[in-house]
């Protein structure tokens, strides 16, 4: 299976949406989930920090997440952001080739 979960972490819904609206136009992805008020507590440049986050749940193809990443990248407000891809092991058959037919010109450009 091509398809994958990529999670992204943001510090705004305002940022959350615009991301998630570039990936979806650009046909990157079939769909983002955006789960506002993500309590995350991190370990960064040497401090223990906490801060609220969004986190954001794309839907999308393996073959197309280095664009995902380097979309997400050149929009985001943090230096370093949260973007993973979590293999899809099962789903409703459907809904997989949803994802496939909504990311089909992303997969045909690469």
């Amino acid at each position: 299976m091509d398809e994958i979960v990529v999670l992204i972490t943001v510090g705004s819904e305002a940022e959350a949406r615009n991301i998630a609206t570039v990936l979806v136009e650009k046909r990157l992805v079939a769909c983002v989930n955006i789960l506002p008020g993500v309590q995350s507590i991190f370990r960064w440049e040497g401090e223990v920090a906490e801060e609220r986050e969004c986190l954001l749940m794309a839907k999308t193809v393996n073959s197309v997440f280095d664009h995902v990443a380097s979309t997400v990248k050149s929009l985001h407000s943090y230096s370093v952001p949260e973007v993973i891809a979590l293999p899809i092991q099962q789903g409703l058959s459907e809904y997989l080739s949803w994802i496939g037919e909504a990311t089909l010109e992303a997969r045909e450009a690469t």
